[in-house]
């Protein structure tokens, strides 16, 4: 059975997958040992690859933010290289979506702030978070599960869409 993963990578990462329908299997925020860099980067790696299956996973992760400031950008980047390297080396295939289509594809408006998303996320899917990593992860998850489901996707989302993969 294929399964939707969402990933939102950093500090505290957002995991979030669907199943075959657009369930929600699970949805949590993953957190490093306090280790070191790049060990802390690495075990970020092997703690995701302890949620992903290679024979049914199609992961999606938020590509970066190049305009992002302050310390935990080069985390974000440094783990976010390493995660990808991980999923090549196991054969897992995965999508990038920039932060501006993961919001217009949530609100159809990719300027939003974090907090703008919270409601448009809960009004269309029903899902909530405390986390705002773990609500990225959840429509990063929703965007690939509509890669492969385009019924009743509104017209920005199918916008959205066609920038990512072909519908």
């Amino acid at each position: 059975m294929v399964r939707y993963v969402g990933l939102d990578i950093s500090t505290k990462t957002g995991l979030c997958i669907l199943d075959v329908d657009g369930n929600v299997l699970d949805s949590r925020e993953l957190l490093t040992q306090d280790l070191g860099d790049p060990q802390r980067m690495m075990d970020l790696s092997e703690r995701i690859l302890k949620f992903l299956n290679p024979e049914t996973d199609k992961v999606i992760i938020e590509h970066f933010a190049y305009s992002g400031k302050g310390q935990g950008v080069s985390f974000q980047y440094g783990a976010g290289y390493i995660v990808r390297e991980m999923l090549i080396n196991n054969n897992i295939p995965y999508t990038e979506v920039a932060p501006t289509s993961l919001k217009k594809f949530a609100s159809n408006n990719g300027q939003a702030k974090k907090d703008a998303l919270v409601l448009p996320i809960y009004k269309k899917w029903g899902f909530e978070h405390d986390s705002d990593n773990v609500r990225d992860a959840f429509v990063l998850s929703r965007m690939g599960w509509s890669m492969y489901n385009h019924d009743n996707l509104l017209a920005y989302e199918k916008e959205v869409l066609k920038k990512i993969t072909k519908i």
